[in-house]
C-alpha cells in the first residue's frame, strides 16, 4: 500500500505520506484553473499518542506566487492516534497556472502536553502536457 504515496516525510515517529494526483475532470484549463486531489497518510510510529491540532501549508503556483493556509486540523477534524494507529484524508488544490508545489506542517499534541512540528514532505502539482 505504501508504494502508492509517492512523497514521505519523518518527524519524530510521526511519518506524512502523500500521493498527488491531476484531475482533468475538475480542471478548466480553458479558464485558466487546474485542479489535483492529494491523499494524506499520517502514521504514528511513537511511542505515546499524538492529537493533530493544525495544518500550515506553502502552496506555490506556476509563477512563484506564494498561498500560506493555516487552519485547525485537517478537512474538519482534529484526528488522535495512538501509536501504531494511521489517519488517511483527502483533498484537494486549485491552480491557476499548470505546475505549482506544497509543502508545509502539521502540529501535534503529545499525551504528555508538549507540542512538534510534523513536517509535510515537498511534493509537486503538475498537470500533463496535453491538460495545459
Amino acid at each position: 500500500m505504501k508504494e502508492l504515496f509517492q512523497h514521505a516525510a519523518l518527524t519524530e515517529g510521526i511519518t506524512v505520506r502523500v500521493a498527488v494526483n491531476f484531475l482533468p475532470e475538475q480542471s478548466r484549463i480553458d479558464a485558466g484553473k487546474w485542479f489535483w486531489v492529494y491523499h494524506i497518510r499520517i502514521e504514528n510510529e511513537s511511542d505515546q499518542a499524538v492529537q493533530l491540532l493544525t495544518r500550515h501549508w506553502r502552496i506555490t503556483d506556476g509563477r512563484g506566487a506564494v498561498n500560506l493556509v493555516e487552519g485547525d486540523g485537517v478537512v474538519g477534524e482534529q484526528p488522535s492516534l495512538q501509536p501504531g494507529q494511521s489517519h488517511d484524508y483527502v483533498s484537494g488544490c486549485p491552480l491557476s497556472t499548470p505546475h505549482g508545489s506544497m509543502e508545509g506542517h502539521y502540529t501535534f499534541r503529545r499525551a504528555d502536553g508538549s507540542q512538534f512540528e510534523a513536517a509535510i514532505p515537498f511534493f509537486p502539482l503538475a498537470a500533463p502536457a496535453t491538460a495545459g
